[in-house]
C-alpha cells in the first residue's frame, strides 16, 4: 500500500493494521504487513511482522539498510516500558521513542529496526502517538 500523505496517515495506518492487545484466532499465526508513504519528499518504507506474542517492525527512511535496533519491553513491577539498543550505538529519540510507544499500545514486546536520520525534526513529527 502507498500513500503519499502526512504524519497522521502513517501513523494511522500502523493502527489500523490490526496489531492490538487482543490475542488472534490462531495463536500460532504470523502477519507480515508492508506498506510505504511519502512525507515532505522522503520516502518511508515499512515492514511490520506480527508474531504470536512480539512484534518486529522494520522502518526505511530512502534505502532498504538495516539501521539501528531497539528491544522494548514492559517491566516489573510497576509495567515501565524499558528501551534498549542492540545495535547501532546509543539510542536516538527517534526509534527509542516509536518502540516505546509501540509497546505501550500493544503491550506486546517489540523489536525496531529503523535507518531514519538521528533526530530529525521532520521525521520526529511522524512518532506514534
Amino acid at each position: 500500500m502507498t500513500k503519499t500523505g502526512g504524519g497522521a496517515d502513517i501513523t494511522n495506518e500502523f493502527l489500523n493494521l490490526g496489531i492490538s492487545k487482543a490475542p488472534e484466532e490462531d495463536e500460532s499465526s504470523l502477519q507480515i504487513t508492508c506498506f510505504s508513504d511519502v512525507f515532505n519528499d522522503i520516502s518511508l518504507n515499512f515492514q511490520i511482522i506480527r508474531l504470536p506474542k512480539q512484534i518486529y517492525v522494520w522502518i526505511g527512511c530512502n534505502s532498504a539498510r538495516f539501521g539501528h535496533l531497539y528491544a522494548a519491553a514492559t517491566t516489573r513491577p510497576n509495567n515501565v516500558v524499558s528501551v534498549s539498543s542492540l545495535l547501532g550505538g546509543t539510542s536516538d529519540n527517534t526509534g527509542s521513542g516509536i518502540s516505546r510507544r509501540i509497546v505501550m499500545k500493544t503491550g506486546l514486546p517489540v523489536t525496531l529496526a529503523c535507518n531514519i536520520p538521528k533526530d530529525s525534526p521532520i521525521l520526529e513529527s511522524l512518532k506514534l502517538e
